[in-house]
């Protein structure tokens, strides 16, 4: 397992603009990367989307939980991210939304109307009164998965991914626990 300090820390003496976006693969060092993103922040949010639905994803919470440590105010919001991020995205505060792509497993199981509520998380961004950085998983570099409800997420998951990165100032892919800045608009 690789130790959160093996991950390159973000430039600190740089504010943070408005919106980022933080994506790669699974155990990419994404999370931890974009936690770094926060330190220094007096009251950072942690806005968690996953929901503990087996014992794997309870290890997984976990582990995160343990590598943040109790500074973070944690808000656990599955389904309702617009209104979560009215709520704490704060003057003084910063958000870390981790993750866009857990957020979208769960309105896809509700059975919801994706695209438009991409659409309408994508069109609340600009009204947000703190930084918030957002992690997502790039799952379409793999093969085709053999599923259609498995393909539809994939492809969700990549538009999603376009909308925010579009709204977003800051845009950074880690791979391997390397951070590859895409975009920095200032």
């Amino acid at each position: 397992m690789l130790h959160p300090a093996a991950i390159p820390l973000a430039d600190h003496h740089v504010p943070l603009p408005p919106l980022t976006l933080v994506f790669g693969g699974a155990r990419s060092g994404k999370s931890a990367y974009a936690e770094s993103l926060l330190a220094g922040v007096a009251e950072p949010v942690y806005l968690a989307t996953a929901e503990a639905r087996d014992g794997e994803m309870s290890e997984r919470i976990r582990h995160h939980q343990a590598r943040r440590g109790g500074s973070w105010a944690t808000i656990e919001e599955p389904m309702d991210l617009i209104g979560a991020l009215r709520t704490h995205a704060q003057p003084g505060r910063a958000v870390l939304v981790d993750c866009l792509t857990l957020w979208l497993t769960n309105i896809l199981l509700a059975e919801a109307d994706v695209p438009a509520e991409m659409e309408r998380l994508a069109q609340s961004l600009p009204a947000l009164a703190a930084p918030v950085v957002f992690v997502s998983n790039e799952v379409g570099m793999g093969i085709v998965p053999d599923n259609a409800l498995a393909r539809a997420f994939r492809d969700h998951a990549g538009r999603l991914n376009q909308l925010i990165a579009a709204r977003c100032q800051r845009v950074v892919f880690v791979a391997a626990g390397l951070p590859l800045l895409l975009k920095d608009v200032r």
